[in-house]
């Protein structure tokens, strides 16, 4: 069996170690970046025109339902991948039309 010694007597030892193996043990060879395989579909000046749209926080209280079934929406669509999927987004697409259909937008 090894002769056992003191865990500060390892600090200690002042043996000489490649100072290269020990970068390479430590960070690693990063492998170069890879490249795409496919390049990423171009966006639609559609989608890119939009114009910024700001928000302001605007606090109200709903029906207890309602709020459930907006909540319970939003999760649906958003394991489905349909938009819209926030709460935010789907209330605001309620409310527009009704503001469009009685002149407060325009």
């Amino acid at each position: 069996m090894a002769q056992r010694r003191p865990l500060v007597a390892g600090l200690k030892d002042k043996t000489q170690a490649d100072r290269e193996a020990e970068k390479k043990f430590v960070f690693g060879e990063k492998p170069p970046p890879a490249e795409p395989q496919h390049p990423a579909p171009p966006v639609p000046t559609a989608l890119k025109a939009a114009p910024k749209v700001s928000r302001v926080p605007f606090t109200t209280r709903i029906r207890a339902d309602f709020a459930q079934a907006v909540k319970r929406a939003s999760l649906e669509r958003q394991l489905q991948g349909i938009e819209p999927n926030q709460v935010q987004e789907i209330l605001e697409s309620a409310l527009e039309p009704w503001l469009r259909a009685n002149g407060y937008l325009t």
